[in-house]
């Protein structure tokens, strides 16, 4: 009498554990896969956000240099050169203000670091070992 563990469907158990590694092999590849493609998305809004908080900085430098060139030619000339420099370091500013308000939006698009993926990622880690043993 052969005394061979067999499932209820016919496959032994070296079938079952092959099929179990097998299967959380792939599984642990499938959650690699997804927090790669989480990281990603998050640097993608951080860099459109970085990129854009420069611009509001480089735009409110230019605003100031303007402001500061408008109150030279306040002094040196009479009305009409220090009012268009004014005009021109409004705008500048208001440029600087739209620039930082897209910038805040992006950075709270931020989405932190997947936890839970990489969480996921070790408990199969630790179900595979347990299974070996």
């Amino acid at each position: 009498m052969s005394v061979e563990t067999k499932s209820t469907n016919g496959q032994s158990i070296g079938e079952l554990m092959s099929q179990l590694s097998t299967q959380t092999s792939r599984l642990v590849r499938d959650e690699m896969r997804l927090a790669t493609k989480e990281l990603q998305e998050s640097a993608k809004h951080a860099g459109k956000g970085a990129g854009l908080i420069s611009a509001a900085g480089l735009l409110a430098v230019l605003g100031l240099m303007t402001v500061v060139a408008a109150g030279v030619a306040a002094l040196s000339l009479v009305l009409p050169v220090w009012a268009a420099a004014l005009i021109v370091a409004a705008v500048l500013f208001i440029f600087a203000g739209i620039a930082a308000l897209l910038s805040r939006k992006q950075a709270r698009e931020v989405a932190p670091p997947p936890r839970q993926s990489v969480e996921s990622v070790k408990a199969d880690i630790n179900q595979l070992k347990e299974a070996r043993q």
